[in-house]
């Protein structure tokens, strides 16, 4: 009894003695243990996201790479490896399992250390979420602590779902779904058996065990799942053969982009930071939604690359980008091939290739994973040797003419199989608004981000050469001057006595053509006709008009240059000015996010940008109106301007016909074959041909097309004519151009674009009137044939002299200084 009696005595006094140890111990530790509330409001730490309009990811941004999930998302044999494998007690414990916890005794006292294991599930995520992994008492407490308040505040699948979200994969990867998608490229719910296994098996070292890093010791993870799996019941002897059969096929995946749009999900990126900071923007879980649709900005894209091609194969061929092997040495075999291609990068549509044979007039090259390519004459016919930017070499004969075995080129694919390619010298940009409210609905800032991340369509500020054409024709048409009033087209040669020099402006071509009407000045993109109307105006009056427009007043230089296009402009800013003549005379903001959400979908942000107020009149909605800037009338005349670019005038069958800069637009059927579509635009071309440009529009989008190299002394030239290929596969020849470098890029890119634009013809705006009027004189006509036309005027503007008898061309002889 007396024995029995102490044994009792110790028993109580260790129980006592233990619980007052353990309530000191969680006085001790209570103010780092995490409150309820934190408990319940758990934020996992996920990565920005950006997609399209119509929902395609285009980027993602953050160091830790997540996919939340709720619990009924993820397969049921998932979550079974997990429980095999980690805690098989999980919905019986309350948060420490009694015989885990004996078994880390054991190791402890039979070892000495403190040792890994005895950690349930709970535990784990306690110690994910507070805690380091350093092996010590104080964090074995405290996790015991923090797992007991997890029990009691969560349930058993609120702490599954948060574990499995929250644990650490390797290769950033956080949660059974970003585990998926970096190992896999998969969602979780097209996960095997076998590979659902591995994932399970990562946690418990997922640096080294991980089969990127580790095939071996995966592999033999992998079969420690299984047979877990298997012990449980979990599935049956032929799943557990069948997976375990399964070869470790894994490569590292990047997140599941399904639009390419690096240089508008960079523009996202700088404006999130700009707006979150960093931190907050990278783990936040922002979903940002942007204004362009995955259609449009993929035919932005391939707009830019597949005529940047265009241009360089125009030009020439430069030649490999190495020589791996010379002719007289052994070549290397296809496994040295492969290893060497696998350090080599696919860059836009090229991929990197080795030549391996040439035979008459075809070759053969391996591209990467040992894979063969065959290159057809028509495939190569265009590779003259480049010389310069004004010059190529001739054309070649035969295969060998361009290649030579052990040669390292590269390769693009097409519809009619692999081409010869390279790397393309000159940079572009495309960039593309809604008139409306300035959304931007596709922009490419150049060929590969990967080679350069400068956005030339937001930050390359360019000469705009006749681009600028539009702003000072709708200056003049504000201050007098009508779409049939007579401009001289004739040379201008002053003397400058500043300079010593003369000034001597010329029209491309070198053609003039005497008196026109300002509509035809525009149209065909006459200098000495924009001189003359910017000597009319005055510099100081066309400066500050042209600021109407977003122009900075500081950027636009105070002499007769700038109605040649002396200014630098981006991009955006020029299709910014166009948008104010497509809507009718306001100027719209730019814009680029739509909306913002946050990790639980309830919106933080969403665009309320000034719209033109032809939208705001219509009283469907409550919108911010913009300012208008320029009359609607004036923006209508401009376009009927621009509408003479693409279609000319005159009357062919009477040897009167003329084509505007843009008549190539003509040949688009895509473009021109809806009824009630109406396309306008404007070339432009700098000096020596540094810069090329097109702009234009549709009601709904106004896009505008960039050419030119970065380096700003490199021009970009000019070609003859393949004798290896025929016009309609070499259909630009001669110097480049606006209307022949920048203009089918545009083309291009319309076509597919404007698939989704609703088809709105330029409504004639009230207050204006039409009259005929004779074409020669621009003076009222009461001809009804080809040597007249109707022509809108503003109110009190239109002629009231009739033309009589033959036009005098000497018009302007008296006042020639005036013009």
């Amino acid at each position: 009894m007396k024995i029995l009696k102490w044994f009792l005595w110790i028993t109580i006094t260790t129980v006592v003695l233990g619980a007052l140890t353990v309530a000191g111990l969680y006085l001790f530790l209570k103010d780092d243990l995490p409150s309820v509330a934190e408990l319940k409001q758990v934020q996992l730490q996920t990565p920005m996201q950006v997609y399209s309009a119509d929902g395609e990811l285009i980027a993602q941004f953050g160091e830790i790479r997540r996919i939340p999930l709720q619990l009924d998302e993820i397969p049921k044999p998932l979550i079974q490896a997990f429980l095999a494998t980690e805690d098989q007690r999980f919905y019986e414990h309350f948060g420490i399992d009694p015989i885990g916890v004996a078994r880390a005794f054991f190791l402890l006292v039979s070892t000495g250390e403190i040792q890994g294991g005895g950690s349930t599930i709970t535990q784990q995520l306690a110690r994910n979420f507070y805690l380091s992994f350093e092996q010590t008492w104080s964090r074995k407490v405290k996790e015991a602590f923090i797992s007991l308040r997890m029990e009691k505040e969560l349930s058993k699948d609120e702490i599954l779902e948060l574990y499995l979200n929250k644990i650490t994969f390797g290769h950033r990867a956080h949660g059974v779904g970003a585990a998926a998608q970096v190992y896999y490229g998969k969602d979780v719910k097209d996960l095997t058996l076998a590979q659902m296994a591995m994932i399970a098996g990562l946690p418990k070292a997922p640096s080294t065990m991980n089969p990127i890093s580790n095939p071996e010791r995966a592999e033999q993870r992998r079969a420690v799942v299984l047979g877990r799996m298997l012990a449980e019941g979990f599935i049956t002897d032929s799943q557990y053969r069948q997976a375990l059969a399964e070869p470790i096929a894994t490569k590292l995946h990047g997140a599941e982009v399904t639009m390419d749009a690096p240089y508008l999900a960079e523009m996202v990126r700088a404006e999130m930071v700009n707006r979150y900071g960093e931190e907050m923007a990278y783990t936040s879980g922002f979903k940002v939604y942007i204004t362009a649709n995955a259609k449009q900005q993929r035919a932005a894209q391939q707009a830019v690359r597949l005529n940047l091609h265009g241009y360089d194969e125009r030009h020439g061929y430069r030649g490999p980008e190495q020589v791996l092997w010379p002719a007289d040495a052994e070549p290397w075999t296809a496994e040295a091939i492969n290893q060497h291609l696998q350090t080599q990068e696919n860059i836009g549509l090229t991929e990197p290739a080795v030549v391996v044979e040439v035979a008459g007039q075809q070759a053969t090259v391996q591209l990467s994973n040992g894979r063969l390519g065959r290159l057809e004459w028509s495939a190569l016919a265009w590779a003259r040797p480049y010389l310069h930017a004004d010059r190529q070499g001739p054309a070649p004969q035969q295969a060998a003419d361009v290649l030579k075995v052990g040669e390292q080129v590269r390769v693009r694919q097409t519809e009619q199989g692999w081409r010869l390619a390279q790397i393309p010298e000159p940079s572009a940009a495309i960039i593309a608004l809604r008139p409306q409210d300035g959304g931007i609905a596709a922009a490419v800032g150049g060929y590969s981000f990967s080679v350069s991340q400068y956005n030339r369509a937001i930050q390359a500020k360019r000469q705009a050469g006749s681009n600028i054409k539009p702003f000072i024709y709708s200056a003049a048409l504000e201050n007098g001057f009508t779409l049939a009033t007579l401009v001289n087209d004739a040379p201008i040669n002053q003397w400058n006595p500043g300079s010593g020099i003369a000034w001597r402006p010329r029209n491309s071509p070198d053609v003039y053509e005497g008196p026109i009407r300002v509509r035809q000045g525009l149209a065909k993109s006459k200098n000495v006709v924009s001189v003359r109307l910017l000597r009319a105006l005055g510099v100081d009056t066309t400066v500050e008009y042209l600021t109407r427009f977003g122009f900075a007043i500081d950027e636009l230089p105070r002499n007769e240059s700038l109605s040649l296009g002396s200014a630098s402009m981006t991009p955006l800013e020029v299709a910014r000015g166009y948008a104010v003549f497509a809507n009718g005379g306001y100027l719209v903001n730019p814009y680029f996010i739509e909306r913002i959400e946050d990790s639980q979908g309830e919106i933080l942000y969403s665009a309320r940008p000034a719209v033109a107020c032809v939208l705001c009149e219509s009283g469907e909605r409550e919108v911010l109106p913009a300012p208008q800037v320029i009359t609607e009338q004036n923006a209508f005349l401009i376009t009927q301007g621009l509408q003479s670019a693409v279609w000319g005038g005159g009357s062919w069958q009477h040897r009167t016909g003329w084509n505007g800069t843009a008549w190539r637009v003509q040949q688009s059927k895509p473009l021109i074959k809806r009824a009630g579509r109406n396309v306008v635009g404007k070339t432009g071309t700098t000096n020596d041909v540094k810069d090329t440009w097109f702009s234009g529009y549709v009601s709904g989008l106004v896009t505008t097309a960039w050419v030119g190299f970065d380096n700003l002394e490199r021009a970009l030239g000019s070609t003859t004519m393949n004798e290896n290929l025929s016009s309609a596969e070499q259909p630009i020849s001669g110097t480049e151009a606006g209307a022949k470098t920048a203009l089918p890029m545009w083309i291009d890119f319309m076509e597919v674009a404007v698939q989704d634009v609703p088809v709105e013809p330029f409504i004639v705006p009230p207050g204006l009137v039409s009259a005929r009027i004779d074409l020669a004189t621009g003076k009222l006509s009461r001809a009804n044939d080809y040597t007249s036309r109707f022509e809108y005027f503003l109110p009190g503007t239109a002629p009231s002299e009739y033309a009589k008898g033959e036009t005098n061309r000497d018009i302007f002889a008296e006042d020639d200084s005036i013009f």
